[in-house]
């Protein structure tokens, strides 16, 4: 795996399809964020999924933007955005499968992948007929969070190495997989 790049980071105040099935959905926004605060076993401060359940498997999720962008490619899609996936941490040139059931690091702060975060007939609606097949097997990863910190991204002008001009911040596994260095 090479370089990765934290690129958008979103929350939501609200389930837009969890407990909606036979229904519609709500229409709470993913809102994108500069930075976002994790908390050890609860999920993100001011997301939909913060306290949400006991020990939760998803208290974050991590999502592909190369797999967007094929997506995107394959189906013929302009002007979408990964905002319509749902999911809270957008990434760049990291094989996000790799990490289930590893611990690993993102700027400090350390996740464990739990499971691939799979697509349903929702992604259908949200984002366009053919995007549930698309997704299948790269849907993006749910996590929990291990210790308490931020995350920047680079999209919103965040990220802190860019800002402070240092060393770059490692993503890494703690179970032998690869260490990778996130760019300056």
């Amino acid at each position: 795996m090479g370089a990765v790049e934290i690129c958008h980071l979103y929350i939501s105040q609200g389930h837009n399809f969890v407990g909606h099935h036979g229904r519609e959905p709500d229409a709470y926004p993913m809102i994108e964020v500069p930075m976002i605060e994790c908390v050890a076993g609860r999920g993100i401060r001011g997301d939909r999924y913060f306290d949400f359940k006991d020990d939760y498997k998803g208290q974050i999720t991590f999502f592909s933007l190369d797999v967007f962008d094929q997506l995107c490619q394959t189906l013929g899609l302009r002007q979408r955005t990964p905002a319509e996936a749902r999911r809270n941490i957008v990434m760049r040139n990291a094989d996000l499968n790799e990490l289930i059931d590893q611990d690993f690091e993102v700027q400090g702060v350390r996740f464990h992948g739990m499971q691939e975060c799979r697509p349903c007939y929702w992604m259908n609606g949200a984002i366009a007929p053919g995007a549930e097949e698309f997704l299948k097997g790269r849907g993006g990863l749910r996590a929990k969070i291990l210790t308490d910190g931020e995350l920047r991204s680079i999209a919103a002008g965040g990220h802190p190495e860019r800002e402070r001009r240092t060393s770059p911040t490692k993503f890494a596994t703690r179970q032998g997989a690869s260490v990778i260095h996130q760019p300056a």
